[in-house]
């Protein structure tokens, strides 16, 4: 599998967010809380499926089962996808509330980097 670059957790800038622990984004991706809205990668590219190692411990399919039971039951939506860092970057900046992932080497001013995964 290809390794993605590091991987960073971007809020939009207005947010009063400065920082985050993995712990802390884990619970918006796993649909734990609502305070922020996320957005994923699409499900076939390898930074999703490194971002979840590494943020929840948990592979695609473990994180499938939980959206989809959260979903079926009415509590929250999943997440919406998008197919790129640009795509996924560009949605955050157009949402105060917008939480979501990317590599580092795609940050730039339209963004405020939270977390970064080691």
């Amino acid at each position: 599998m290809v390794q993605a670059g590091e991987i960073v957790v971007i809020v939009n800038p207005a947010n009063p967010a400065t920082s985050m622990t993995a712990t802390q984004a884990s619970q918006f991706f796993l649909g734990k809380s609502a305070m922020f809205t996320p957005v994923d990668q699409s499900e076939s590219s390898a930074i999703r499926a490194e971002f979840y190692k590494k943020v929840c411990d948990k592979d695609l399919a473990e994180v499938k089962g939980i959206w989809s039971k959260l979903v079926f039951t009415g509590k929250a939506a999943a997440p919406k996808e998008y197919s790129s860092n640009a795509e996924v970057k560009k949605a955050i900046a157009a949402n105060p509330t917008g939480i979501g992932y990317i590599d580092k080497s795609a940050v730039d001013s339209t963004v405020k980097v939270i977390t970064t995964l080691q």
